[in-house]
């Protein structure tokens, strides 16, 4: 599922000092309910609302992509950029998390189609300039990306395909009746459950408290849309996949940490990889360090998605992906 920004709180008792008086009881109380309206705010912001713009404007020029639109089984019009690569090359669909769009894509698929590769970017239904809605966490848009490798294999015919997602991208590739079909799967920052999701965040921004309200909050949250918690584990359906998958996350990160990570990554069958990216947290890893992410993921597409060593060999001695 993908979210940013957080909740800065301050302590109410200093180490070592004397408990409050009881005529100061109600203003502790008071900061205590004032964290508590703020944490439930944050949740609302982060975790319910849609997120249409009306315009995303023209795909970004050195792309050369042209907008596209096709239904989802979601109930949603699916907006997205798609540009032609080089035949043969391979092609790659690209996820993004909640509260984002194919926006925050676009420096993936620059580096992508400089490799030759057919990229398509979307936006999910409730973000971008597709449907109006409320986002599941990766339940009904993994309708919307099932819609999108459909599209994608009309458009690329005989190409091997792959697919980059994060956070709720990625948790959208898994999740629906199987993991999506497709030739190589890159995972990044994507939580191994809903519940372990919301009670990291909670705990992320309010500490105790968060773990305090998080039953509330869950009951709160669902169901949704006739999604339930059940239908929200990712880390049930990883086993199921049939393509190679690359799992990155960053060591920093507190609302997947690495240990929840390393529980999903051990669930994949092989062949799998695995990246832990050095002080990233729950974060764009692409933007964090560019050049390594782009070797690495580059390498890996590479080795899954093109035809024969000859046309690696050449990518590589061209420069792309770096």
């Amino acid at each position: 599922m993908s979210a940013t920004g957080g909740v800065t709180t301050y302590p109410l008792v200093l180490m070592n000092a004397p408990p409050l008086a009881p005529r100061r009881s109600p203003v502790r109380r008071r900061a205590l309910a004032a964290l508590l309206v703020a944490g439930l705010a944050t949740l609302v912001v982060q975790c319910t609302a849609s997120h249409p713009v009306p315009a995303l404007g023209p795909p970004p020029a050195e792309l050369h992509a042209e907008r596209v639109a096709f239904p989802s089984s979601s109930g949603a019009t699916i907006r997205g950029w798609f540009t032609r690569g080089r035949p043969g090359a391979g092609a790659v669909l690209l996820l993004h998390g909640i509260g984002a769009s194919r926006l925050d894509m676009a420096d993936r698929a620059r580096f992508l189609a400089a490799a030759g590769y057919s990229v398509l970017l979307i936006d999910f239904r409730g973000h971008g300039e597709s449907s109006d809605a409320r986002p599941t966490y990766g339940a009904l848009e993994s309708q919307d990306a099932r819609a999108a490798l459909g599209f994608l294999r009309a458009a690329t015919p005989g190409e091997r395909v792959g697919v980059i997602g994060i956070s709720m991208g990625g948790a959208a590739a898994l999740l629906g009746p199987a993991p999506l079909a497709v030739d190589a799967l890159v995972l990044e920052s994507v939580y191994p459950s809903i519940d372990a999701a919301v009670r990291d965040r909670l705990h992320a921004w309010l500490g105790p408290l968060g773990d305090a309200i998080f039953p509330g909050a869950m009951s709160w949250l669902f169901p949704r849309d006739g999604v339930t918690p059940r239908q929200l584990r990712p880390i049930d359906r990883i086993g199921r996949l049939t393509a190679p998958v690359f799992v990155l996350t960053g060591t920093a990160d507190p609302y997947t940490p690495l240990s929840e990570a390393r529980a999903l990554f051990e669930r994949a069958p092989e062949p799998k990889e695995f990246w832990a990216v050095a002080r990233a947290a729950h974060e764009d890893l692409h933007a964090f360090t560019p050049v390594e992410y782009e070797e690495r993921v580059g390498a890996f597409l590479a080795r899954h998605l093109r035809a024969g060593l000859r046309a690696v060999a050449r990518d590589l001695a061209r420069g792309a992906p770096r």
